[in-house]
């Protein structure tokens, strides 16, 4: 891969209990690989919960998305990050590897590379903001540029007739109890949202190889 022609993407950085957030990453990575000239990777940060307990939790297994560790994260160009929402915050899980990443953050490996993010919550009032906007603290410590999709994706924004997830900040959908899937409303904003970083983070590292 020569480097100043492709631009690598990981999109869909994600940790999913229920497959929520990862049905949102595969349409997120299917937007960016949408991009010309950009490589569009998925992964999953590791799991911290025993298995016991999540047999407990009637959480299903895990796909077979390969685990990312923070070393790797210097190699993409940018970045989505996707996690479901505990108590309005990103799980712990997510939170987990953040905290790993302390050598990155050290030595500011990671600043000025774009980054989004994307979430799932259980409820309308779940926190599909407050998640967001907690979130973006660990894309401030590391120097990152968040990348909101704003009102980009048109109409699909203000739909009122229909539950709807997400907000400026970046796709979501509602879990409820676990039975209920992303909507295609929600997967559409979901694959504009890796288009849209794709774009921007393609742009900026042309301009980067450019100087």
């Amino acid at each position: 891969m020569n480097i100043l022609k492709q631009t690598l993407l990981e999109i869909g950085m994600y940790y999913s209990m229920y497959g929520h957030v990862e049905k949102l990453a595969e349409e997120i990575k299917k937007g960016a690989a949408s991009v010309e000239g950009v490589e569009a990777k998925l992964w999953q940060v590791a799991e911290t919960l025993h298995e016991e307990v999540l047999g407990k939790m009637s959480a299903p297994p895990k796909s077979d998305v390969p685990i990312i560790t923070a070393s790797e994260l210097s190699e993409a160009d940018g970045f989505v990050f996707g996690f479901p929402t505990r108590f309005g915050m990103m799980s712990a899980q997510f939170k987990a590897f953040f905290d790993s990443t302390g050598g990155l953050w050290r030595t500011q490996q990671l600043a000025g590379k774009p980054a989004g993010i994307f979430y799932s919550t259980g409820s309308q009032g779940g926190g599909q903001e407050t998640t967001a906007l907690t979130a973006i603290t660990q894309l401030v410590h590391h120097g990152m540029i968040f990348v909101p999709i704003g009102y980009t994706f048109g109409a699909g924004m203000f739909e009122m007739e229909q539950v709807k997830g997400g907000s400026p900040y970046g796709a979501g959908t509602y879990a409820g109890d676990g039975s209920r899937q992303p909507s295609d409303l929600e997967l559409q904003q979901a694959f504009h949202q890796g288009k849209h970083i794709a774009t921007i983070t393609k742009k900026l590292k042309g301009l980067v190889v450019a100087a």
